[in-house]
């Protein structure tokens, strides 16, 4: 009952009493990113979701307008606190997860839950094992077990096998240990870049 119903409205309810100060934030980032750069606030692209299917998330822009896509060996993707992509503010942004925040509004039109697996890009799902597709018979998160507990610290095929624990064994326990973990992760500023810079 938890898993299908009470966490989406515990999630709607969460990201609707948090919508006030988002909306402040909005203005404080936005004012930020054009004084430095002038492009677009936001940063929108497709993931995978739920069930294969595909959706917009929404970030702020932490990048350069039109900043060329780099992967890691394995396919995730780069991010390192050198990456010449960055904003200034960007880097603070990434570091605060401030660049998060408006994933509350894809928690909002029901795309995401705000604990969950971090979502890939959507041809990621072709690198996918059998096992390892389990992980999207849940919603993604705007955090989740690897963000709180190893954020970037770790190789994306052990987020993959993470991520399917998670989803066979969602709680209302379970996911309350990561929201708290997470506010300590963030507020620490733990493995906010990955160790893999090649």
């Amino acid at each position: 009952m938890y898993k299908n119903i009470i966490k989406r409205a515990l999630d709607f309810i969460t990201a609707l009493l948090f919508l006030p100060f988002l909306l402040i934030i909005i203005v404080i980032v936005g004012l930020v990113i054009k004084i430095e750069d002038r492009g677009p606030v936001f940063y929108s692209a497709n993931r995978l979701g739920k069930n294969e299917s595909t959706y917009k998330m929404y970030k702020f822009r932490t990048m350069k307008v039109n900043a060329p896509d780099l992967r890691n060996d394995d396919g995730s993707t780069f991010n390192s606190d050198q990456d010449p992509r960055l904003l200034n503010s960007g880097k603070f942004f990434r570091k605060t997860s401030i660049d998060e925040l408006p994933q509350l509004i894809n928690v909002l039109i029901g795309n995401m839950s705000i604990i969950g697996p971090r979502p890939d890009l959507p041809e990621h799902i072709f690198q996918y094992t059998e096992p390892e597709k389990e992980k999207l018979s849940v919603l993604p998160g705007v955090t989740g077990y690897n963000q709180a507990y190893f954020r970037n610290s770790i190789e994306w095929s052990e987020r993959k096998k993470n991520d399917v624990y998670y989803a066979k064994n969602v709680r209302f326990l379970f996911d309350l240990r990561i929201f708290l973990k997470t506010i300590q992760t963030v507020l620490f500023r733990r493995n906010v870049f990955n160790a893999n810079e090649a």
